[in-house]
């Protein structure tokens, strides 16, 4: 049986995206040579060859796919707001939960500057609320993009280069969330999020009730690996970051500090970092590293969101025909 079938309310993080990267490096040239020169863009800020050149604070246009199979999955305007608020907060560093970073990694709280708004301006030039609805007869969804295809009981992508497209559904087999990396394909590119760990209010439930999914996964859509390698419980992996610490896989749940792992001590694992598996509650920072890799991918393949274009300002979504 498809694991999409088992429909529940994850209790335990699980993340689909490195998954879906797996997938489309087996199955597409094209992708892998798009990450290849993703990442040697993101290898030239980290050692210092490119330079960041972005001073103003971006906003992304931001489109939220609401795909629902009961009246109860489809979410209310609320719903949709309050998850845009976190965002706003997380990515400025403005969350009020970051007093809780050990003072040994404080200095490493790092602002993105970047902003989201719902889109104002549909693809065709008309104005929009920024939502999108769709009644569909799948009970639940997987990580094979079918949410992402009206013709298979989703809604498909707005233009990648002009928006953030968000699908939110009922994911199945406890599965909480998962984008797509940089490089992929535009009829895919962005971030599905089971309803229940969307937003703070209606569906959200606990342990994923504070918004922090979709950070987590809009952090993969900006070029984030896991802060534990991807490498199961090895000590051999790699976000590519620097200043984040080698750890032992993932964290779940709301671990205590310190948490040592692959000899990290005295601190250990940044388990408060976005980039991990722990619950809503205990994840609440970006280091300097992480967003010296997210302006690398502002810089090169999501430059089209950042950049002015046809007049338009920066964060605007052009008129139809631009």
């Amino acid at each position: 049986m498809d694991t999409a079938d088992i429909v529940e309310t994850p209790a335990r993080r699980r993340c689909g995206s490195e998954d879906v990267h797996r997938r489309l490096l087996n199955e597409s040239l094209n992708y892998r040579l798009n990450r290849a020169a993703i990442e040697n863009l993101a290898f030239a800020f980290a050692t210092g060859e490119e330079q960041p050149s972005r001073a103003e604070v971006v906003t992304i246009p931001v489109v939220v796919h609401v795909v629902h199979n009961t009246d109860e999955q489809n979410l209310s305007e609320e719903q949709i707001d309050t998850q845009i608020a976190v965002l706003n907060e997380d990515f400025r560093a403005a969350n009020a939960d970051l007093k809780g970073v050990p003072k040994v990694w404080q200095g490493l709280v790092a602002d993105a500057r970047l902003e989201f708004r719902r889109a104002s301006v549909d693809p065709e030039g008309n104005p929009t609320t920024g939502v999108t609805r769709r009644r569909t007869d799948v009970r639940s969804f997987s990580d094979n993009d079918a949410v992402k295809f009206t013709a298979r009981g989703g809604a498909d992508a707005w233009p990648a280069d002009r928006y953030l497209n968000v699908w939110v559904c009922q994911l199945g087999g406890g599965l909480l969330g998962y984008a797509q990396f940089p490089g992929g394909p535009p009829a895919t590119d962005g971030v599905v999020i089971t309803h229940t760990g969307f937003g703070t209010t209606g569906t959200a439930a606990a342990p994923f009730n504070l918004g922090r999914t979709t950070t987590h996964e809009i952090g993969h859509w900006l070029n984030l690996f896991h802060i534990g390698g991807d490498d199961g419980t090895g000590c051999s992996g790699t976000d590519f970051v620097a200043d984040t610490p080698n750890q032992s896989g993932q964290n779940f749940g709301t671990p205590t500090f310190p948490s040592i792992t692959c000899n990290n001590a005295p601190d250990g694992d940044m388990f408060m970092n976005y980039m991990d598996y722990t619950d809503d509650v205990a994840m609440f920072m970006f280091t300097h590293g992480q967003i010296l890799r997210v302006e690398a991918c502002l810089a090169g393949p999501r430059r089209n969101l950042v950049a002015p274009v046809a007049g338009v300002p920066v964060g605007s979504e052009p008129a139809g025909g631009e």
